[in-house]
């Protein structure tokens, strides 16, 4: 998993980048003012949105998550939140109430990132992936929770050619969820909120009717994208990490920065391998990563100097993942790595999020 050793260089370019996130990573652990908004987050992962909640001054009093992996890292960085690790479709109404202590209709944000594999433009779109209509889960428990907001997330590809018909009825169940909410739906690019990411979410947002509120989009709060060279600013600057394979390092040496393999390969193969581009955002990183039977890279985003992958520390920032946030062990560096990096790769960046509660915070929630 290591190349040889040099001598550890700085990435050079100033910027307030990292002391920001390190900031932000701080008011996520600071106290809870006595009035901050609560919120509960399902399909949780291993944290992304909750991150964002808390940097945002949130109250998180529920996490539901199904993978073991995601838990386990929820409860490592936050061991004071209750985890529900399970089958949501065995979470019933009333045990969430019991564990949230709240009535029906007193929890400030019902947020949710509905798992989107059927959505992804990476795989194959279809209309009856049994993944497309867990959203109807978080539906049940919004219906019965009756919170004052609601923010569900999910890949912009929702939006798009067949899935429309699959987006349109899941917003109107959205609306239709008693008391009936109203909403407002739209692909946010992270990059125009510090994330250092050309990553797009379809957010949708909603407002209870009795609030007599009119749900809003936040308006973009970074003016230039940060890019990768100065999100990476403080951390080594080394070839160490997850090395190229001898098939892939061919190309990779003939790639230019901000290439995909794809398009250098005669057939068009290799195709989502990217040398990564140092000044512009990164593209946007996703959870698959490919390593050999010899723990030698075979997919995913590499660095433009060394022939290796980005390391975690690295797509930690990329990602806006606080520098010390912690990803649950197994013993297995390798499974570690790519426990890792999914979980950086399925989430809402902390940044987004935040700058979206932010957003509800004092357009809604202090009115």
């Amino acid at each position: 998993m290591t190349g040889p050793r040099s001598a550890t260089l700085p990435y050079l370019r100033r910027t307030t980048y990292p002391a920001d996130l390190a900031h932000a990573a701080q008011e996520a652990h600071a106290p809870r003012a006595p009035d901050a908004p609560t919120c509960v987050s399902v399909f949780a992962g291993r944290g992304g949105s909750s991150t964002g909640y808390h940097m945002a001054g949130f109250r998180e009093l529920l996490a539901v998550e199904w993978d073991a992996h995601a838990a386990a890292t929820l409860r490592l960085n936050y061991p004071g939140l209750d985890v529900y690790h399970g089958d949501i479709a065995a979470l019933s109404v009333s045990e969430t109430l019991e564990r949230t202590g709240l009535q029906p209709g007193e929890l400030d944000l019902f947020d949710g990132s509905p798992p989107c594999q059927g959505f992804s433009m990476m795989g194959r779109r279809q209309l009856d992936d049994p993944r497309n209509q867990l959203f109807q889960e978080f539906v049940r428990l919004l219906a019965g929770l009756q919170p004052r907001t609601f923010v569900m997330e999910n890949v912009a590809a929702m939006t798009r050619g067949k899935m429309k018909q699959v987006y349109g009825e899941a917003v109107a169940a959205l609306r239709a969820a008693t008391p009936g909410y109203r909403t407002v739906s739209g692909v946010l690019s992270a990059a125009a909120f510090g994330v250092p990411q050309a990553r797009e979410r379809l957010i949708v947002i909603g407002v209870r009717e009795d609030l007599n509120l009119t749900p809003t989009l936040p308006v973009p709060t970074c003016q230039r994208p940060i890019t990768v060279r100065e999100a990476l600013t403080g951390l080594p600057d080394t070839p160490d990490g997850m090395t190229i394979n001898d098939v892939y390092l061919p190309v990779w040496t003939r790639c230019a920065p901000g290439q995909d393999f794809g398009d250098i390969h005669p057939k068009g193969h290799l195709f989502s391998n990217r040398k990564i581009h140092p000044d512009r955002p990164s593209p946007t990183i996703v959870k698959t990563v490919g390593v050999d039977r010899q723990g030698r890279a075979n997919g995913g985003t590499y660095h433009w100097r060394w022939p290796r992958l980005m390391t975690i520390p690295e797509i930690k920032r990329l990602g806006s993942f606080p520098d010390d946030y912690q990803f649950a062990t197994t013993g297995d560096p390798i499974h570690d790595f790519l426990n890792a990096w999914a979980g950086i790769g399925n989430s809402v960046p902390p940044l987004m999020t935040r700058a979206i509660a932010r957003h509800i915070r004092q357009t809604i929630l202090q009115h």
